[in-house]
Order: structure tokens, then sequence, then C-alpha cells
């Protein structure tokens, strides 16, 4: 038997191969940030600011480094550069930022290289500064790296570097060669001349930039046949113009329209899901697709595409934007059913399988198999269906049941979607389990409905919001806080009456720079199933106009939140979210701050809607843009100014006000 072989041993005709040596760069770049899973995933950021990004730089021995990011935008070619600093030497932690001009894509790395006029000087430097008498060979050293600077220079900065090599020729003690190397801006003109013949680079990392109302805004679902007056007869989309200057006073961004498609016949429910459907029930508008149509088509009871066209126009010119409701699925009456039967899957007695979620039971909608044989038909044709509605206006879309579909359709659609428009968004409707929620939101979707309607104790709405604000999802996960949807209504707004509608708008409006009501929410509707979370007399299952006047609404409150938010930047963050003691479990008291300082808001709300809270608070000394001593707060619901200091009394009555939104005056 042969014995195992051991490295080094020779050969019988000569001596064992050598293992190639490694490549011997010096520059060590580690921990860039900001990174998502190692560069696999952009971070989000918003257009018109700066990326912040760090890296830690080293390499062996004392030189002196340059390091700097380079950018461009996704597609482009050629590169911009910024330098960074030292942010922490001990470290070896370097920062710097680089603009993020429009919405799109950016790439960026960190180069670094060294130094080596500025290493050369650092040493002469310590040299002379311990009294060396001759630094003559020292200056030769430098001269020679100042003759290859002049190799790159160019105009006015080759002047500069000639007339150091003059200097520095004809110094004739170690003080004025000193003062000739480091004078007349030379270290720095050669820092810039480009990098060095050791340069490393990171790997290449991606950021997302988008615009401004993908980062915030106030969002307003509604149903456009339940917006006429008429009991039982559908709505328009002329009716829905009608109600745009109600939403503009509220001081609505988004006009959300649940499915505006044609309505399958096949199985379609009654009042309340009923199985039992009456010639008279328009049944819901998420089973897709009849006779009429599917995706790209209209529901004929709604109007007419160019309709839809005037309204979405209408919404613009008062400054709001209409998104539409992506629901990839189909009625059993879909077009795609007969053209595409591929496109489904079907039980072994050829039936196709509709939708559950049990208990809950959908025998209207089939869903699609996204796994199909014909996949590539069947991806390419929800793009164009994508593509179809952003030509007539839509840029938003609010996307349903997102975790019901393969991730890397997600990432595809949105991706090819922005490549075209980096302007669109995608709001994932995916009340599930957090690590599905966080992959898509990595996958591309802009923001993601969240658990907050479920968050009413303090300490509960504390620990969320600060998982939100500092968690790691914050570089990628934007939350929108819909305090109601068709599909949930919440204990607390099923029994507290009008103090806990009040007061879970301000929750939702002022924790989160995004957020949304669902219609009715302004009367305070809360009639439910028993025993459910759900609306009596649903509006996914019926038309249902409304006095949108009727006593006893809030939407002068609603107004007032939505103004005091345009008004306020610290409003428009998410992770600048400070909470702060108060002495009572039923007040949850937090601050939020503009990032200079120059607009401070303390915000109190009464967590219990049956009855007055009283508690002490305790604001800070260090809170951004505070003077010392007492100070002025105004509270911006009512107008009132109070003169508060470091600890301050609270009362709240819910059946008066929930909150105060205090700005710090001065």
């Amino acid at each position: 038997m042969s014995s195992p072989k051991r490295p080094g041993r020779r050969k019988a005709d000569g001596p064992a191969a050598e293992t190639p040596l490694p490549a011997c760069s010096p520059i060590v770049i580690e921990r860039v940030s900001p990174a998502l899973d190692g560069g696999l995933y952009p971070v989000k950021r918003l257009a018109g600011s700066r990326c912040e990004v760090e890296a830690t730089v080293f390499r062996d021995g004392h030189a002196v480094l340059i390091a700097v990011v380079r950018w461009r935008r996704a597609g482009r070619k050629g590169w911009s550069s910024a330098p960074l600093a030292p942010a922490n030497p001990g470290l070896d932690l370097w920062r710097g930022s680089f603009p993020l001009d429009e919405p799109g894509r950016y790439r960026f790395l960190i180069e670094a290289w060294t130094d080596r006029y500025g290493s050369w000087l650092a040493d002469l430097r310590k040299r002379v500064e311990g009294g060396q008498p001759d630094v003559r060979s020292e200056a030769l050293e430098g001269m020679e790296l100042l003759r290859e600077g002049l190799g790159k220079a160019a105009g006015v900065h080759r002047t500069v570097v000639e007339t150091a090599l003059a200097a520095l020729d004809g110094a004739g003690t170690p003080a004025a060669a000193l003062a000739a190397a480091s004078g007349g801006g030379v270290p720095a003109l050669l820092a810039c001349l480009g990098p060095g013949p050791d340069a490393s680079c990171s790997a290449e990392l991606e950021v997302a930039a988008d615009r401004p109302l993908a980062c915030c805004g106030a969002w307003y679902e509604m149903f456009p046949r339940s917006q006429g007056s008429v009991p039982g007869k559908s709505g328009t989309f002329l009716d829905a113009e009608a109600r745009l200057p109600d939403l503009q006073a509220m001081g609505f961004d988004v006009v959300y329209l649940p499915p505006i498609h044609p309505i399958g016949r096949t199985a379609r429910k009654g009042r309340n899901n009923s199985l039992a459907c009456g010639r008279e029930d328009p049944g819901s508008p998420w089973a897709i697709g009849n006779e009429a149509g599917g995706h790209t088509a209209v529901e004929p009871s709604l109007g007419t595409l160019a309709d839809f066209d005037r309204f979405a126009a209408a919404a613009r010119s008062r400054s709001m934007e209409v998104a539409l409701d992506l629901a990839l699925q189909c009625s059993p009456d879909h077009p795609w059913v007969e053209e595409h039967p591929a496109w489904f899957q079907r039980r072994p007695d050829g039936s196709i399988k509709y939708a559950e979620n049990p208990p809950k039971k959908y025998q209207d909608i089939y869903p699609l198999d996204f796994s199909t044989a014909d996949r590539s038909g069947l991806w390419r044709e929800m793009l164009r269906v994508v593509r179809f509605w952003i030509g007539h206006g839509v840029r938003i879309f609010r996307v349903d049941n997102p975790h019901t579909k393969p991730l890397p359709f997600w990432r595809w659609l949105i991706g090819e979607t922005q490549a075209e428009d980096p302007g669109v968004i995608f709001l994932a409707e995916a009340f599930t389990r957090p690590p599905m929620m966080h992959a898509l939101a990595k996958a591309g979707f802009t923001q993601s409905y969240t658990y907050f309607t479920w968050r009413h104790t303090k300490r509960e709405l504390t620990d969320y919001a600060l998982e939100l604000a500092d968690g790691p999802g914050r570089d990628y996960f934007r939350p929108n806080f819909f305090a109601n949807t068709p599909d949930i209504l919440p204990p607390i707004l099923q029994t507290g009456g009008p103090p806990a509608f009040r007061l879970r708008l301000v929750l939702a409006a002022t924790l989160s720079p995004s957020y949304g009501i669902y219609s009715g929410f302004e009367l305070c509707e809360n009639a439910a199933l028993p025993g459910r979370e759900e609306y009596l007399d649903s509006e996914k299952y019926e038309i249902k106009p409304r006095d949108w006047d009727r006593p006893g609404n809030i939407k002068d409150l609603v107004a007032a939140v939505n103004r005091i938010r345009r008004e306020n930047p610290a409003l428009r963050e998410l992770s600048n979210v400070r909470f702060l003691p108060a002495d009572n479990e039923n007040i949850l008291f937090f601050s939020k701050s503009a990032a200079d300082g120059s607009n401070t808001l303390l915000i109190a709300v009464n967590l219990d809607p049956s009855r007055p809270q009283a508690c002490t608070v305790a604001v800070p000394a260090d809170l951004p843009g505070l003077p010392r001593g007492s100070f002025a707060v105004k509270d911006l619901l009512d107008g009132q100014v109070y003169r508060w200091g470091e600890r301050n009394y609270v009362r709240l009555d819910p059946a008066v006000r929930p909150a105060h939104i205090l700005r710090v005056e001065g």
C-alpha cells in the first residue's frame, strides 16, 4: 500500500511543484457601508440627498493612504469621485458621501492607494522635528516623487509642482526643505492626480434613490363605485372625481383605488362574502375579469378608460397621485382562463383551484401559477399590464398579496419597470411573516404594510417603532402605517368610538412618514362582524354610498394632521423618533427632530380612548433644537402656547383631544 503524499515531498523525477504566490496588495478595504446582504440588494435612499458612506481602510506599515468613493448612475459610463476623510484614525475608519441627484439606481465603490508623497512628507517632518541635521538624501527622494507628479500635472497645477521642485532642490536647511515640500498646496495637489500603482478597490455596491413620495406621503383608499349617492347604484369615475376636492382639503397625497377592472360573474360573492349572490350584488373587485376584458380593461359600470384618464389627470391637477391595485389573479371568467390554460394550477380532475387562505375561501378567484411551464409568457404579460397602466398615468401600485408570488418574479418585474421609470412606486400589501416582508422589500418593493394595525400598548408601539427606525431593515424597509383597511377593522376601533379613531390617526401620521386610511375612517365607521376583525356589510362586496359630511366626522382633525405633516420636516423622517419618559403607561411621549435641529416636535398621545389620562413627561436637555432653560411650545392642533421645562404636566381627555403635537418655539 502506498503512503499518502505529504506537502513538500519531492517526486522521484524532481522537486515538488510550488504553490503560486498570492496577489500582494498592501491595502485592505473592509466593512463598506451602506451595504445590504453583502451587496446582493440595493439600499434605499431619497433622491436629492447625499449617500453617506464609510469603510475600514488600512495597510501594513505606517504609510499614508488616500481613499475615495467612486459612483455613477446605473447604466451610464464614467465614474465620479469624492474624497473620504479619516473619521476615526485609531480604527482606520473613513467616511464621505456622494450626491443622489435624481431617482434611479447608483453604483459605488471605495478605492484606496498609498499616498507616496504624503508618506514621504510625513517621514520628513518626523526627521526635521526630531532634529536630524542633514535631510539631503530624503530631499532627493521627494524631488523624484515631484518629477513623477509633473508627468500627470497640467496647466497651473504643473507650475505648482515645478515651483515646489525648485524650492526643494535649493533648500539649504532641513527646515527649508520641509517648508518647500509642504507649502503651496502641493501635497493636496499630488494626492488628487489619480490612483497610485497599488490602488485597490472594493466590490461595487448599489443604492436605489427614490422620489419623495416613495418615502413620505398620506394615502386615502376609496372604492369608486361607492362615490355615488344612490343606494345600490354604482358610482363612476366622474363621481370619484367629484370627491377629489374633499380629499385635497384633507391633505392627502395619494388616492388609492382597489381594482377597477371588470368583475367576474362565476361564483360571484354576495354581501358579507356570502355564496348567495343576488342579481344586484356587484361582486368583489378582486375577482378580476369577464367578457368585457381583464387587467387592462375597466369595469363598465365605472365608466370608460377615457373617464379613468380624466380622473387621474384631475387628481394630478390637485397635487395628488392615483395608486392602482395590482392584483395578479383572475375570476373564472377572465379571458386568460381560456387563452392561457397553462397559467393556472389544476386538481387531479382537471378543474382549476380557487384561492384559499383557510378558513377563508375565495371561490370567485383563480390564482396564477408563477412557476408554470409558460413562465416567460406569464411573467411578460404581467409586465405588459404594469406598463399599460403606467401609460395611463399610474406611477404607484399597491400590490395585493405579493407574498404569494415568487420573490424572483418581483425582483424582475420591479427591476424592469424601474429601469424605464425609476419613479414608479410599489407598495407591498404583505401582512405575513417578518422574513417574507423584509425579503419583499429587498426584492424591490418601495414600501410595505406593517403590523402597526395591531400595535396598541405603549410597549408594543415603542418596540415596533424602534425596530423599524433602527433595526436591520432601516436601510431598505419603508413602512406605511395604514390605520385600517377594507380587510382589517382592529378591536380598538370597534370599541373605542371616535376617540380611538383620533388617537390612531395621530399615531399613524406622526410615527411614520407614510401612512394611510381606508375611506369611512374619517366617519368613524366601526360596525364589525361578530368576533372578527372585519367590517360588517363590507364594501368589498357591496356598493356603499355615504354622507361624507355627516355629524361626528373627524375630517377637520385629518386635515390638521396632514397640514402639520407638510409644514414640519421632522415628520418626514422615520429614524429620528426618540421615546421620552412619561410616568403613565397610557400616555406615549416621543420627539421628532429635523437633522439640522431646526424643527423639533414633542408628541404626547393618550392611548386610552375611554378616559382622561395625566402624567409628568421629561424633556432631556440634549434634544436637538432645544433652548437652555425653559422654552415655549406651540400645540399645532389648536394653537395654544405653553411654557415648558425639563419636567411638565400633561393631561389628555380623549373626548376633547387625544394628543398634543407640540413644536419647540424657543
